[in-house]
């Protein structure tokens, strides 16, 4: 099927992506900071281990948003592209499958919500600063869009390796197995961490372990579509 080609690019590119833009923004701000309009050079962090910064912080100024935002819309884009057409791959397998929209709505919904965090990222309005109370808000207003693009991708995510477990003795010509059950314990350990580290997330301290938690999150996230192109066969 050229549809099994097709999720095999798609899956590559929307690890490769944003991989690059996340970290050409750290690089940006750690190494370049200096040298830039708004002096937001941050120091030397390693944020996978240290939490020494955010990925909003190394991407809501310019120019790092110049590399962010073009880089997460076309995720996005991508996202929606592999979504769809991972459905019509399992639909041509397995006619019988149902529910198949349960992974497509939340996997589409994700990209949406990406895209709006890549929109508004650095945006602000007159009310953001004169007053508080529509600053926090507005704060707020950004992190929850961050909160749906986690929760909808991780849930597309669980639903997909659910179908794919369900039907693998049809598809087993079709995919390695092997990277299947590697797909099924990274969803596994992302949705723990998540449930573990909720409080964490939810309060005002411990800055540094949500900044390494956000990181190394969001690093899984995306290599679930790198082991996506390797799960499915070129022939």
């Amino acid at each position: 099927m050229n549809e099994i080609g097709t999720v095999k690019k798609l899956a590559f590119w929307i690890f490769l992506v944003p991989f690059i833009v996340t970290n050409t923004c750290l690089i940006i701000v750690t190494i370049f900071g200096d040298y830039l309009p708004y002096g937001v050079r941050i120091g030397n962090t390693f944020p996978y281990f240290d939490g020494g910064t955010s990925i909003s912080r190394t991407a809501r100024n310019f120019p790092a948003y110049l590399v962010f935002k073009p880089g997460m819309i076309f995720t996005s884009y991508l996202l929606i592209r592999y979504w769809l057409t991972t459905k019509k791959i399992i639909k041509n397998i397995n006619q019988e499958q149902q529910n198949l929209n349960l992974f497509v709505i939340f996997g589409v919904l994700s990209a949406v919500f990406l895209t709006i965090h890549s929109i508004f990222l650095g945006v602000k309005f007159d009310f953001y600063y004169e007053n508080e109370f529509y600053k926090e808000l507005y704060k707020s207003f950004r992190r929850f869009i961050v909160l749906f693009f986690i929760i909808f991708e991780l849930i597309a995510q669980i639903i997909l390796v659910y179908f794919l477990f369900k039907i693998k003795d049809k598809i087993s010509v079709f995919i390695n197995y092997n990277i299947l059950k590697i797909k099924i314990l990274l969803v596994t350990i992302l949705t723990l961490t998540a449930l573990v580290s909720l409080p964490i997330v939810t309060s005002s301290e411990s800055t540094e372990i949500k900044n390494a938690l956000e990181w190394n999150f969001f690093l899984g996230i995306i290599v679930f579509y790198l082991l996506t192109f390797f799960m499915w066969k070129k022939n």
